[in-house]
């Protein structure tokens, strides 16, 4: 009797049901989730201490072999534990030389310590995530410094458009990639709740201290309904969904940056340490870690539907579908998201610019197409479609007759802007102050623009923006700590 599990049934798990299911759940949760199940043990311990069921001698006896716990102190066992982590831990504290007090595991149930567990090794991810986001955002900030001022095309349908610089450009990769790390930071406030003390799913009957088990944890606050504590892994599908959608984001910027590598463009430049070869054309130097970076960003991805898919149509209660099934890639996309970050950062900061290279594609192009029709129409008072027509009939022409955008021909504009009855006064100077790389780089005056002192501001607002987030994300690490730290002292505190 001593030695039994449970009266309910008398065999052990059939050999297939602990191989295929109950083996490999156990070896996931020892390596991910024993350090925070040991914690959640400790936090209860006190608890049986606070409501009088064991003394300060009798808990620190028991939190010393909490202490013992590793890989190596848990065995999957079908027939001692039925492969179940948590009878592991039991079986474990039980064998020590000091007898567990008899109220030990009292009113309590697995499904709101899984959920503790689970939920709490998903803080802990989404905080390092956090902190890659911001290394990944500070690396595009400098390289967006370093070339504000440097010209390159930018394409709107695959066609040149308009002049920006590739500080622009990772301008806008920093401020996606701190958009990430702030929703992120929204999305951890919003899960911090603690779901211990739900039980089974109505509750407990004991006078459990939610309040101080969710700070002893770290929490913010213990979960208010019971059921939603051991049914809901909503918090799950938050993380992954807002970890995809980043994804998504980053295998375009990836997508932008093959282009560019390629040899029909040439703009940009990896190291020999992050390239590769052909291994049957000699002359060929390709980067095939932005192919990789863009093909990881798809597992992070798939693996958030995966995580969806199997929540869907299952009942809201606690079920091993949801709480091990569904999440079982949970970890994989941390991973897949963390390995995305890390490549990222290292392209980050190792890209280089053909800064003539680009140049001559701007001067390739009528990029000022745009600032011609406009200062037709502020200078010379053409109405605004009048002065689109005329801007694209004098490019048009110029193309045909082999004009460079760099050689104005003021006779030429004059004469397609009286076909269309509205004659200019110096065709040329309006040509030479429109069609200019260096003009039209710094035509555009609002806020958020590709004028190097716009993105300039905007890089100072980010960097004022990430300070804040790495601050946010420090205070909500301390909490854990401290919360250990005061655990700790509770346990071990046997003259109180």
């Amino acid at each position: 009797m001593a030695g039994e599990l449970t009266g309910r049934i008398s065999g052990v798990p059939a050999e297939v049901w602990n191989e295929e299911i109950l083996a490999p759940q156990f070896a996931y949760e020892a390596e991910h989730l024993l350090g925070h199940y040991a914690a959640i043990e400790r936090v209860l311990l006190l608890e049986y201490r606070r409501m009088g069921l064991v003394d300060a001698a009798g808990a620190a006896a028991i939190a010393e072999r909490l202490d013992s716990l590793d890989t190596a102190a848990v065995r999957a066992d079908p027939r001692e534990n039925m492969s179940d982590i948590s009878f592991a831990i039991e079986r474990h504290v039980a064998a020590g030389s000091a007898r567990p007090f008899s109220a030990w595991h009292v009113d309590r149930s697995r499904n709101d310590l899984q959920s503790c567990a689970q939920l709490m090794a998903a803080r802990e991810q989404v905080a390092a995530i956090a902190g890659e986001l911001l290394a990944l955002a500070h690396a595009a900030g400098e390289l967006a410094r370093e070339y504000a001022d440097v010209p390159m095309p930018g394409y709107t349908h695959a066609q040149a458009a308009q002049i920006i610089t590739p500080g622009f450009y990772f301008a806008a990769v920093a401020g996606e990639t701190l958009g990430c790390a702030r929703r992120l930071l929204a999305v951890y406030d919003e899960i911090d709740a603690s779901p211990l003390g739900a039980g089974t799913m109505a509750g407990q009957e004991l006078p459990w201290d939610r309040d101080r088990m969710a700070k002893l944890l770290g929490f913010a606050r213990p979960q208010a309904h019971a059921l939603v504590s051991v049914a809901s892994r909503g918090w799950a599908l938050a993380v992954a969904m807002e970890l995809s959608n980043f994804a998504v984001t980053l295998s375009r910027f990836s997508t932008d940056l093959m282009t560019w590598g390629g040899s029909g463009y040439g703009f940009l430049e990896l190291p020999d340490e992050l390239s590769g070869i052909s291994a049957a054309m000699p002359q060929k130097r390709n980067f095939p870690v932005l192919e990789r970076l863009r093909g990881r960003c798809a597992h992070v991805s798939g693996l958030a539907f995966d995580l969806a898919n199997g929540q869907r149509n299952s009942a809201y209660a606690n079920t091993v579908e949801v709480s091990k099934e569904a999440g079982a890639r949970l970890h994989g996309q941390f991973d897949a998201m963390r390995s995305v970050l890390r490549i990222a950062l290292v392209v980050v900061r190792n890209l280089s610019f053909h800064t003539e290279r680009m140049r001559e594609a701007c001067e390739a192009e009528f990029l000022g197409g745009f600032t011609l029709a406009n200062r037709l129409t502020l200078d010379e008072g053409v109405p605004w479609r009048t002065a689109q027509v005329i801007a694209g009939r004098y490019i048009k022409r110029a193309i045909e007759a082999g004009i460079a955008p760099a050689e104005p021909d003021g006779a030429l504009l004059a004469a397609v802007a009286a076909e269309a009855g509205h004659p200019v006064r110096d065709g040329r100077t309006l040509l030479e102050a429109t069609l200019g790389v260096a003009e039209g780089l710094r035509a555009k005056r609002s806020a958020g623009s590709a004028h190097p002192d716009a993105v300039r501001t905007m890089l100072a607002d980010l960097d004022a923006e990430a300070a804040e987030l790495g601050k946010g994300w420090a205070r909500r690490g301390r909490a854990g700590r401290d919360a250990a730290t005061e655990v700790n002292a509770l346990l071990y505190d046997v003259e109180s």
